[in-house]
C-alpha cells in the first residue's frame, strides 16, 4: 500500500513514462537539459513525483522548462495548451472564499496548490513560459500576487492574447469557468 502523497512503483513508471515522452517530443522547452538527469532527481523526491502527478491528472501536462542554477533544480511547468481543466472555476485564496456570501466556488487556487505540493506561476514563470510557445489563448490563469495587491482584495491572472501577454486584476473572490491556475514545481 502507497502512503499518503506518494506514488506506488507502477504509478511511478507510467508518470516517468508521460513525463520523458513529452520531454523529448518539446525539446525547445528546455535545451541542453538532458533526461536521465531529471529522473535521477525526480526517483531520489518521492512527494515531487506526487505532485507532478497532481499536475498530470488536473490536466496540467507538466514538463521541464528551464532549471535554476543557483539550486541546481529543474523547473517543471503546467505546459497544457489551455489552463487546466481540473483546476478552473476558483477564487484566488481561502480569503476570497470565506468573502463569498453566495455561488461560492468549490475552492481557491491557493489552496489547491498547497494540497498538491506546487505554487502558482509568478508573472516572470509565466512570460518564460509564453515565450516556448502559445498558451492560454482562450483561457486565463492566477498568478502569483503581490501582498499589497492582495491586501485591498485583488489578485493577478494571465493570458494570452493578440500575440501579446496580458497581465490583468479582478477581485480574488472572483471565479470563471475558463480561469484556472498553472503550477511550477522545482525538482
Amino acid at each position: 500500500m502507497a502512503k499518503a502523497n506518494t506514488l506506488s512503483k507502477e504509478q511511478t513508471q507510467v508518470l516517468l513514462d508521460t513525463l520523458q515522452v513529452r520531454f523529448e517530443k518539446n525539446p525547445k522547452r528546455h535545451k541542453e537539459i538532458v533526461w536521465k538527469e531529471v529522473q535521477e532527481k525526480l526517483l531520489a523526491s518521492p512527494h515531487k513525483l506526487y505532485s507532478l502527478n497532481q499536475m498530470e491528472e488536473t490536466g496540467g501536462e507538466p514538463d521541464v522548462i528551464g532549471s535554476d542554477p543557483s539550486t541546481h533544480q529543474f523547473i517543471f511547468a503546467d505546459c497544457a495548451a489551455e489552463s487546466p481543466i481540473g483546476r478552473r472555476s476558483l477564487c484566488f485564496d481561502r480569503e476570497a472564499l470565506d468573502a463569498r456570501k453566495e455561488n461560492k466556488p468549490a475552492g481557491s487556487a491557493m489552496e489547491m496548490a498547497q494540497r498538491m505540493g506546487v505554487e502558482l506561476m509568478s508573472e516572470e514563470q509565466y512570460r518564460h513560459l509564453l515565450s516556448l510557445g502559445n498558451f492560454d489563448a482562450k483561457t486565463s490563469s492566477w498568478i502569483q500576487t503581490p501582498a499589497a495587491i492582495r491586501k485591498l482584495g485583488g489578485a493577478l491572472f494571465a493570458d494570452f492574447r493578440y500575440n501579446h501577454v496580458f497581465v490583468y486584476h479582478n477581485g480574488a473572490q472572483s471565479y470563471y469557468a475558463a480561469r484556472g491556475f498553472r503550477a511550477v514545481l522545482e525538482v
